[in-house]
């Protein structure tokens, strides 16, 4: 009678190692967002204590006429002594950002306690950016609306000191007066609240400003596509917030012909594909033919089935909002056109813009007031 073979038996290694990939990951998961925490906790402290150093300069040169006076020297004279105990982080010049930083955002701003009492918390819950960001705010930006629109778009999008630098040097906040939505924009100061219902009109900006490619009056569409995968984080940066690169040249066939659609994003909040067609000349009914074509074949071959029917987006260098108006009018995929730039417009002609849709949109509060009243 033969004896039945015995099942071969594991390892004391194999047997250790059994579901050990699971426990790793969430190890390594758990420590990863532990870290982050407390780097987001550590700059919440430390800009706190920044903002009270500038508040208590500030005090002791509101003491009197002669310390006001001699601001200057009680600066060097603080950078010296604070170097010696701390190190690095103190010098005169830093000292005058913490005090421009408290005068930039005054206790009555935070709240009353802090006027009376230094309250981390409270500074903490205020200042939810970097250190390194308000520096750049404190600095740079030009208004307090704009300064709060920065701080809020920086927030919402987790931009870094690099993107916070380059929204404030191409004018983000003057460019949303060219937008053709701009009035959207202007009032997208506070936080998306998850519940807001978001659309492509409002995700897609209109137009587009690509001077980061540094492309002269000569490109072809190879050289702007070519351009625009090479500088992908600023584009990405110009798109706004929630696009994810797919792909470039991508290929699809239609009964017999091959097509190549340029760009392929994918949008988190949407939660669809976005189709980018590039133009060098102006935008025509055409264009949208062809996309209409790649929308309803990425609709059928590329869309899972938790996501949205995708959206087109005609990039073009000029468009007739007339014609722009009847050729997407009535379609059943969602089609957009904008334009794209590759250099800055002038400064003053935005402040212009911006004030003139600020004065409309007070305007219109106004009257939407006066009918509540009347109801």
């Amino acid at each position: 009678m033969t004896k039945p073979k015995k099942k071969p038996e594991l390892s004391k290694t194999e047997n250790k190692m059994a579901g050990y990939d699971g426990v790793l990951s969430e190890l390594v998961s758990l420590i990863e967002s532990a870290r982050r925490t407390a780097v987001r906790a550590v700059n919440a402290v430390i800009t706190a204590t920044y903002w009270e150093v500038g508040r208590r300069i500030v005090e002791y040169e509101q003491k009197g006429e002669k310390r006001a006076a001699y601001g200057k020297a009680l600066l060097r004279e603080l950078a010296r002594d604070l170097t010696a105990k701390f190190g690095r982080g103190f010098s005169a010049d830093n000292l005058e950002t913490m005090r421009l930083f408290y005068l930039t955002y005054p206790a009555l701003e935070i709240s009353e306690t802090v006027s009376r009492k230094f309250a981390p918390e409270d500074l903490m819950k205020r200042f939810q950016l970097p250190w390194s960001h308000y520096v750049i705010l404190t600095r740079r930006s030009r208004s307090p609306e704009a300064r709060a629109f920065y701080e809020t778009e920086a927030l919402r999008g987790g931009w870094t000191v690099r993107q916070l630098d380059r929204q404030i040097s191409t004018l983000f906040y003057e460019r949303t007066a060219l937008s053709r939505n701009k009035a959207a924009m202007l009032t997208k100061g506070a936080k998306a609240k998850p519940e807001d219902a978001v659309t492509p009109e409002e995700e897609i900006k209109d137009p587009l400003f690509l001077e980061f490619l540094g492309l002269d009056d000569k490109y072809s569409e190879n050289e702007l596509e070519k351009n625009l995968v090479l500088h992908l984080q600023d584009f990405l940066l110009e798109l706004g917030n929630d696009f994810a690169f797919i792909g470039r040249q991508k290929r699809l066939r239609i009964g017999n012909e091959w097509y190549r659609v340029d760009l392929v994003f994918y949008h988190r909040r949407l939660r669809c594909l976005i189709i980018i067609d590039l133009k060098l000349g102006k935008f025509t009914h055409a264009d949208v033919g062809q996309m209409n074509l790649y929308l309803n074949y990425a609709a059928e071959h590329w869309t899972h089935a938790d996501e949205n029917p995708p959206v087109g987006l005609i990039l073009c260098a000029e468009q007739d909002a007339a014609v722009a108006r009847y050729a997407l009018a009535g379609l059943t995929n969602k089609v957009l056109a904008a334009e794209y730039r590759v250099a800055l417009p002038d400064e003053k002609l935005l402040a212009a813009e911006i004030e003139k849709t600020r004065r409309w949109l007070e305007g219109r509060a106004i009257v939407t007031s006066r009918k509540r009243t009347k109801q």
